[in-house]
């Protein structure tokens, strides 16, 4: 499920049920998060916990994964990363939509809907590994 194209800069499937690649190791890590189905579409945003929430201007953040499901950054300055929840086919056969997070620094985070929904879930990440969760009911 986390393969991919690392000679493309932009995945043309990304989106329609691809795979993505990640690149992690030393202090950096990964977050996939299983999603309810009904969130496809909807975009997931990662803070640091204890931060507080910025304007969600579209060109306030970086690291963005829109409904191509995977995120790219823009180099904008003091923003936080969010992706797209997009259905993706598991190792089983299935259809899973999930929310993907690559490169993520090594720490506590806490996860919720854009721009500025509740928190509904905190997660540690942990460099040079996947960390997996998934999204409360």
């Amino acid at each position: 499920m986390m393969t991919g194209d690392a000679t493309s800069v932009e995945n043309p499937h990304a989106g329609k049920g691809s795979s993505v690649l990640l690149d992690i190791g030393g202090d950096i890590g990964a977050l996939v998060i299983t999603m309810p189905a009904e969130l496809d579409g909807e975009e997931i945003e990662l803070r640091p916990t204890g931060r507080t929430v910025f304007s969600s201007s579209h060109t306030e953040h970086y690291g963005h994964g829109h409904a191509h499901g995977h995120g790219h950054a823009h180099g904008h300055a003091g923003v936080l990363p969010h992706v797209a929840v997009v259905p993706r086919p598991s190792p089983a056969g299935e259809i899973v939509h999930s929310a993907v997070f690559f490169e993520v620094p090594q720490g506590s985070y806490e996860l919720y809907v854009r721009p500025d929904g509740p928190v509904r879930l905190k997660v540690d990440v942990a460099g040079g590994s996947v960390t997996e969760a998934a999204w409360p009911q």
